[in-house]
């Protein structure tokens, strides 16, 4: 039995993509050093990949930034307004990545959107009426040479070609199924040369699939299909599918000219269903998705059999595949220096993963599998319970009633008790929380962490840098302030850390979008709160200041789906547990005399199902009531605000609305507004403030800029429910970027305020 994964982590152990980019950013290294770099992360990868005996090992997975922007460069799928500018082929992909402003010009950048249901976040192809698609890049050529100059003949993975045309925006006239003739002689091409370089096997990456698909649908992916699969050159095909199962194009998919078809057995509920009641294709290989590739829990070999064992009824030829990219999990365990090794022994990271497909074929080429030492070990580990519940919180969540998720008085009496207290302008302007984190700022907080710096002389920098904040908000004349949260590394890891039952990293980072990396905290037990913690800073910030300063908290379905999440007991029982504690700050905040409170639910829909038929009972009915309960005990005059940013929030924005905030803002700008036509349609109750401009670009916005943005929103949103922010926090931007922009920010509410008042 052979052995693949479908891609690898690409930031480098130690994130050294990142700090490499950061450099070329600011003009500290040049393109040749950058691209040295990436080879030697891609060298990395490859060596492990072979060490671990990986039979099918990919390349073209690495990036510097998206792979679907990659794909749109290969495709010749970039905006003029890129492409005029007038740089190097290099500096061009990273306008359309991250903006651009400067001496050539002044673009934003392409929309950002969440990958299906992770937290990872690609870039939005833009396609218009004169787009040409068709094969200019060399990107997966180069790494597929660069790979067997080092005696490895790799498989290319490339983002399909139906799933590519699914992700376009299309901006004129024309649609997808425009575009069939065109992307599929691409691809056509794409195969072609792949076959002259020597290539035997090419992956083609078809999330999509896994989607409710209309008969529309369907019939894209079929003519694509038929299209490309018509000469192959002698290559053979993968169809890479993940994060769910193909039900709605199973036989369709299965009928095309595929040598390997690749399903996921962990996220696919029906995946093992479909293959048992349709059997699998002869003479195709099935690449079978069954180590996870988005949790960091080794896995269990006994229910890895029970499906491998039930697949081989009814295929011939199977893989061990990952359930979908290990981009997804940090690189390695072998940078955990602190965790305990009973700890650790739970663990398997990207190059443990490799490790356990390594293992499993062997316990499968075993005439008896359960008795190789390997399945024994892994059986041992899985036997009985890691840690003890909490008897108090389980009690609690048990005993929940339909009443504690409903706050009083209704929503129109307390805009109007708000209103009355709060007294603030039209379009009041706010930022969404954090401010810059400084080189200064994190050095800070390092040394506290390695005892170079006592509480005292910690706490008094933190106030410091608390007071410098609110001082350069008052002069820029926010209205609504914040602390700037200085104290804390990470919207999910601070609160980890700061509640029970959780385990925290030191080098588990996973790349989110472009250089920016997270390092997931581990949901080890029951989590309850020992204590506050944010009462002494929000307190603090507001004692400087007579403007109301937000105390700022992360929600209870954000911390969960941030996080890498226990298998033992449901999604819904951890959110539930986590919403108790974030209650009980939320509570002792407004104790504290904090008159605003914003919870941000920033991944609200990031595990929403990708089936609409799967989303009320497997996730909607238990996370609005989790960002429910959090705020129900709270006064009427009492502000509650949240954040999300960068899904697509049409499809559930009823649901956001029944969350029950009073202020939710919302990311906006990247997707050129969109959100403002989905608010009207649907009588949005909430007051709203759709980001006035993108945080995740270098660039400055104008102050027409922004008054241009307020127009539009002023066309569908009543103006007293209207509110001016950015679109993210500040903590990733500079000082300098910062000041100018929210001063424009504020002087364009200002100028739009007096022409409507």
């Amino acid at each position: 039995m052979k052995t693949s994964i479908i891609g690898y982590p690409r930031i480098g152990e130690l994130r050294e993509l990142k700090f490499a980019s950061e450099k070329y950013f600011r003009g500290e290294i040049g393109a040749e050093d950058l691209e040295k770099t990436a080879k030697a992360i891609r060298s990395r990868n490859l060596e492990l990949q072979v060490k671990a005996g990986l039979d099918f090992i990919p390349s073209n997975d690495f990036s510097f930034y998206d792979g679907v922007l990659d794909t749109a460069f290969l495709l010749g799928a970039v905006p003029e307004r890129y492409t005029a500018l007038g740089l190097s082929e290099l500096d061009t992909y990273f306008a359309a990545a991250r903006g651009y402003q400067g001496e050539k010009g002044d673009v934003k950048a392409l929309a950002m959107k969440k990958w299906y249901n992770t937290n990872y976040h690609y870039m939005v192809p833009e396609i218009d009426d004169s787009t040409e698609l068709k094969l200019v890049g060399t990107k997966p050529f180069e790494l597929f040479s660069e790979a067997l100059a080092e005696g490895v003949r790799t498989k290319p993975v490339i983002i399909g070609a139906y799933t590519f045309l699914k992700l376009a925006r299309y901006t004129g006239k024309r649609t997808a199924e425009d575009f069939i003739d065109a992307a599929a002689g691409a691809y056509i091409d794409l195969l072609k040369k792949l076959a002259q370089l020597g290539a035997e096997w090419v992956q083609f990456d078809e999330p999509s699939l896994v989607k409710d698909l209309t008969d529309e649908d369907i019939s894209l992916f079929v003519s694509l299909y038929k299209k490309i699969l018509t000469d192959k050159h002698g290559v053979k095909v993968i169809a890479q599918t993940y994060f769910g199962d193909v039900r709605d194009c199973y036989k369709e998919l299965c009928s095309l000219d595929f040598d390997g078809i690749g399903l996921d057995f962990i996220d696919g509920k029906k995946s093992l269903e479909l293959v048992k009641a349709n059997d699998f294709p002869k003479g195709k290989v099935l690449f079978a998705g069954v180590v996870n590739g988005k949790n960091i829990w080794r896995n269990n070999y006994r229910l890895t059999a029970d499906i491998i064992n039930e697949l081989k009824n009814n295929a011939d030829d199977i893989v061990l595949n990952t359930s979908c990219s290990l981009l997804h999990v940090p690189c390695t365990l072998s940078n955990e220096t602190k965790l305990p090794e009973s700890v650790r022994k739970h663990f398997a990271y990207a190059e443990e993963k490799l490790s356990e497909l390594a293992e499993l074929r062997k316990i499968f080429e075993a005439d008896d599998p359960a008795s190789t030492e390997g399945f024994k070990r892994n059986a041992e580990l899985h036997s009985g319970r890691r840690t003890e519940r909490n008897a108090a919180v389980q009690t609690k969540v048990a005993s929940l009633t339909e009443k504690d998720f409903v706050r009083l008085p209704a929503f129109a009496e307390r805009e109007r008790i708000q209103k009355e207290r709060f007294k603030l302008p039209l379009f009041p302007t706010t930022t969404i929380g954090s401010f810059p984190q400084t080189a200064e700022v994190k050095a800070n907080r390092s040394a506290f962490r390695k005892g170079e710096l006592s509480e005292a002389e910690y706490e008094r920098f933190t106030e410091q840098k608390i007071a410098e904040c609110i001082a350069l908000q008052e002069e820029i004349g926010l209205d609504v302030l914040v602390h700037g949260e200085f104290e804390r590394n990470d919207m999910v890891e601070y609160f980890g850390e700061c509640l029970d039952g959780f385990i925290f990293t030191e080098k588990a980072w996973v790349q989110s979008y472009g250089t920016r990396c997270v390092k997931p905290p581990v949901i080890w037990g029951d989590i309850s709160r020992a204590k506050p913690m944010t009462v002494r800073w929000s307190s603090y910030a507001q004692s400087l200041t007579d403007k109301p300063v937000k105390g700022m908290l992360t929600g209870p379905v954000t911390i969960l789906n941030w996080s890498f999440p226990r298998e033992d007991i449901s999604l819904k029982e951890s959110a539930f547990q986590i919403a108790l504690a974030i209650r009980e700050e939320v509570l002792d905040l407004e104790a504290n005399g904090i008159k605003i409170i914003q919870v941000d639910e920033a991944a609200l829909r990031e595990k929403l199902p990708l089936r609409k038929s799967d989303w009320r009972e497997d996730y909607l009915d238990w996370a609005i009531p989790a960002f429910r309960y959090v705020h129900s005990g709270v006064r009427p005059e009492t502000q509650i605000h949240t954040h999300m940013c960068y899904s697509e929030f049409a499809d559930i924005i009823r649901d956001i609305d029944a969350m029950d905030a009073d202020v939710i803002t919302f990311e906006a700008s990247r997707s050129d507004l969109t959100i403002l036509d989905v608010l009207k349609e649907n009588n949005f109750r909430t007051e709203v403030g759709p980001g006035v401009y993108d945080i995740h670009s270098p660039r400055v916005p104008s102050r027409e800029e922004i008054k241009t943005a307020l127009s539009r929103m002023l066309g569908r949103i009543e103006k007293n429910k209207l509110w001016v922010n950015p679109d993210c926090g500040l903590k990733t931007r500079g000082i300098e970027e910062t000041v100018p922009s929210l001063k424009n920010l504020v002087g364009a509410a200002k100028e739009v305020r007096n022409e409507n008042s």
